[in-house]
């Protein structure tokens, strides 16, 4: 039940945030102070970071289906991981 509870608080929270998302993201960029300028610079800074953060995942995943080794970096410091 206790799970249950928190599932349905998070999606309360989610649907709440989604009915009003516009406003609340429009008034933050308005208690910013930034001119438009810079908010299009900044707006577009996030959607190059999301990106390369998706490459980023796409590379782990294509990795570890080359050698079924999900941890490159444990690899290349030595510490191989038993997997599969």
């Amino acid at each position: 039940a206790g799970i249950a509870q928190i599932v349905a608080f998070i999606g309360l929270i989610e649907l709440g945030f989604g009915a009003r998302q516009e406003e609340i993201e429009a008034a933050q960029l308005k208690a910013s102070g930034w001119d438009q300028e810079t908010i299009d610079k900044k707006l577009a800074i996030e959607l190059n970071n999301g990106r390369a953060a998706q490459m980023g995942i796409l590379a782990l995943m294509v990795h570890e289906k080359l050698d079924n080794n999900p941890y490159i970096i444990n690899s290349l410091l030595g510490y191989p991981v038993p997997f599969n």
